[in-house]
């Protein structure tokens, strides 16, 4: 657990936010008094994994990533 005071947190959040997601437990305090703890919230901790979603993708051709010979004078 890591404690910084009001004036710290203000200053560092986006660094506090950071640890905060990947699992440091952080608390603000106002002098020796603790005053609230800065958690992630679930929906916030789930990363996308992208093709975890399956029937997603249906189908894609062999040559999707060709160049296209409508644009072909274009590329030259």
């Amino acid at each position: 657990m890591k404690i910084v005071t009001i004036h710290e947190a203000k200053t560092h959040l986006s660094r506090l936010i950071q640890e905060a997601l990947s699992g440091e437990e952080i608390v603000i305090a106002k002098g020796s008094k603790s005053l609230v703890k800065l958690i992630p919230l679930e929906c916030a901790k789930e990363s996308r994994v992208s093709g975890t979603l399956p029937g997603l993708l249906l189908h894609m051709a062999d040559d999707f990533d060709a160049p296209l010979e409508d644009f072909s004078e274009y590329m030259s």
